[in-house]
């Protein structure tokens, strides 16, 4: 029965989410700076890049995780990582960011085969700062506030049922933000169904997906999502002279 865990992430106040590994094995290096940590020579530590989300830092410890345990090594995590941060006192309150488009992010999923990247759709909704759950929890409580503002005892009683519909919304937010860290865990397994994903030659230059996104729908400047195009589908080569006659296209 093996005692010491290979790896052990931690939640440092300072550094947040960490990681420290029993020994310089380059396996245990190389997994860690895939999930995006970097080695700290002054701390001795593994850490995540400065404001890197919540949701995200989560995602990124439970797929390494998943990766150790599938190689045999032994992993714990201290619970608080799974804790949220606090709002600093005096924190600014929370902007509004308009375009965030559900219909965009449900077309966006309907369209996608990993499901890594079904988790990496996710996140504009489950964002703690701008997502749909923290601008409703939002509107919730505010209203709630107003109507407790009346004074009366219907007031109070809308009150009640709002603060009741925050916390409906708060557990809503936490079931979807499960399903999303189980799919960033899940193997590459195709859909039932799935098109057969094809590497073709392309005439013009490859784009990211978020640029393809940012230039089909304008309706969002840091949330903008669009349905990838079919997969296997080759972009058009250059225009060129019409073929002589008689010559099959």
């Amino acid at each position: 029965m093996q005692l010491e865990p290979d790896v052990a992430f931690g939640a440092h106040p300072e550094f947040g989410v960490v990681a420290e590994t029993a020994d310089e094995r380059p396996f245990l290096a190389g997994v860690l700076r895939r999930h995006r940590f970097a080695y700290s020579d002054r701390q001795r530590l593994w850490q995540l890049a400065a404001g890197t989300p919540f949701n995200t830092a989560l995602r990124l410890v439970a797929s390494a995780s998943r990766e150790f345990q599938d190689a045999g090594r032994a992993v714990v995590a201290d619970p608080r990582v799974m804790l949220p941060p606090a709002a600093p006192a005096g924190a600014r309150v929370r902007e509004p960011l308009p375009g965030l488009s559900l219909t965009a992010v449900t077309a966006e999923l309907s369209g996608l085969v990993r499901a890594m990247d079904v988790a990496d759709a996710l996140d504009p909704v489950l964002d703690e700062d701008h997502g749909v759950f923290a601008g409703l929890e939002d509107v919730f409580a505010s209203a709630a506030g107003w109507c407790e503002r009346l004074g009366t005892e219907h007031g109070r009683e809308l009150a009640g049922e709002l603060r009741a519909g925050v916390h409906q919304v708060v557990t809503l937010g936490e079931r979807l933000l499960d399903v999303q860290l189980s799919l960033a865990v899940m193997p590459d397994t195709l859909p039932q169904n799935a098109p057969a994903q094809t590497v073709e030659r392309s005439a013009e230059p490859v784009v990211a997906h978020a640029d393809r996104a940012r230039a089909a729908v304008a309706a969002s400047s840091r949330y903008p999502f669009t349905p990838a195009p079919p997969t296997g589908t080759a972009a058009l080569p250059p225009r060129q002279a019409a073929p002589p006659p008689g010559r099959a296209r």
